[in-house]
């Protein structure tokens, strides 16, 4: 799922959930885990069944669920929710093997893993999470990662570099799709939304997930390149056109990865 952003929502909360794909967000994620109180579980999975039948095929694919951790009383009875209603994108909390992915997919014939590594030993072993069949790119559980590391994140993400480095390595490894950036908690604070962004974005982050549909719009212009940057990127494409493997642009040569750069922004704006 080459999604940009992901907000999660409640699964127990399905008045939310036509709001939360109307938000913009590039996918929706139905959460059973976090967002939902060991007695509500139950309630919460039949809401995703009785939503899932009625749900067009459109809403469907940007649809992904995150079950509750395999070691939980509650994963048997996520999967078969999961395979009731028909949906095949799950992500995977506590991810810290990939025996786990391959017991999701297992359970759920031809299923999309999104694993979210959120622990030391989910760091230590995911370049073998990344390169499961079925994986389609790394998640980062940045808060539940400084959690489990005693790790001070409040005023930035720097004490996570690391961690992140190693996710985009493994990701890149495995040819998944570039990793998805934690949440930032701060709802109200759009500074420090865009700031965790670029952060994560620098070190080769392609999405982030969002926990308020306030959170989306920010992001999807964060990442929209600026007009100055389009017009050098099709100066670059003109300059190799003209003069292929020898060209020149404001006195600095145009190698290959700077073209193939200037190829991917365009492509990413739409052009």
């Amino acid at each position: 799922m080459d999604a940009r952003t992901f907000l999660f929502v409640p699964a127990n909360r399905p008045e939310r959930f036509a709001k939360a794909l109307a938000s913009g967000a590039d996918a929706v994620v139905l959460d059973l885990e976090d967002a939902v109180a060991a007695d509500a579980k139950a309630a919460a999975r039949d809401a995703i069944v009785q939503w899932a039948a009625g749900a067009a095929p459109a809403e469907r694919e940007r649809t992904v669920v995150r079950i509750n951790e395999a070691a939980s009383a509650h994963w048997k009875d996520d999967l078969r929710a999961l395979r009731e209603a028909r949906l095949a994108q799950v992500m995977l909390p506590k991810a810290e093997s990939a025996e786990q992915v391959a017991s999701v997919r297992a359970a759920l014939a031809g299923a999309a893993v999104l694993p979210l590594v959120e622990t030391a030993r989910g760091i230590a072993r995911c370049e073998a999470i990344a390169a499961a069949d079925g994986v389609v790119r790394l998640v980062f559980g940045t808060l539940d990662f400084a959690l489990d590391l005693d790790l001070d994140i409040a005023a930035d993400n720097q004490p996570l570099a690391e961690a992140a480095a190693r996710l985009v390595l493994a990701s890149r490894l495995a040819d998944r799709l570039a990793p998805v950036a934690g949440v930032t908690p701060q709802i109200d604070d759009e500074a420090r939304l865009l700031a965790d962004f670029r952060w994560s974005r620098r070190r080769g982050f392609g999405a982030k997930l969002c926990i308020h549909p306030k959170q989306v719009a920010p992001l999807h212009a964060a990442l929209a390149p600026s007009a100055e940057e389009l017009e050098r990127a099709r100066r670059i494409i003109a300059a190799e056109a003209a003069s292929p493997g020898a060209a020149q642009l404001d006195g600095r040569m145009v190698d290959r990865p700077v073209v193939l750069q200037a190829q991917r922004l365009l492509r990413r704006a739409g052009l």
